[in-house]
């Protein structure tokens, strides 16, 4: 699996909205109760191992969607930007969601892929 928490917890921009005591980026349906918004959650689409014929694979795409949750349609936007510049340098933005009102929290939210080539070694 890709650093993908690493990354975003390493980076101020992330931080500065997602906080350090947690940094509020969780695997999907692993968020604490009364957690600070905004936060964001993640989890594996799947991955895809880069096959050859000749020798295992060293390298494996896993594509990951990362969703965003807080009390505005601008202060999930920022956690976007911030979650973006962070995580380019390292892999591929596939997607990128509009904002919407999730039903059951009333909160904000807008989500993004990302696809990760990764060495298995």
């Amino acid at each position: 699996m890709p650093p993908l928490f690493a990354v975003c917890a390493a980076d101020a921009g992330v931080t500065a909205l997602l906080g350090t005591d947690p940094v509020r980026f969780f695997p999907f349906g692993k968020v604490p109760q009364d957690t600070a918004k905004p936060y964001a959650v993640h989890q594996v689409l799947n991955g895809i191992p880069e096959n050859y014929l000749d020798e295992p694979p060293d390298t494996d795409e896993w594509n990951i969607q990362i969703d965003i949750y807080g009390t505005s349609d601008t202060s999930v936007i920022a956690v976007l930007n911030a979650m973006r510049r962070a995580l380019e340098p390292h892999c591929y933005i596939e997607r990128l969601g509009g904002t919407s009102v999730e039903s059951s929290t009333k909160l904000e939210t807008t989500s993004f892929d990302v696809s990760w080539y990764y060495p298995t070694r």
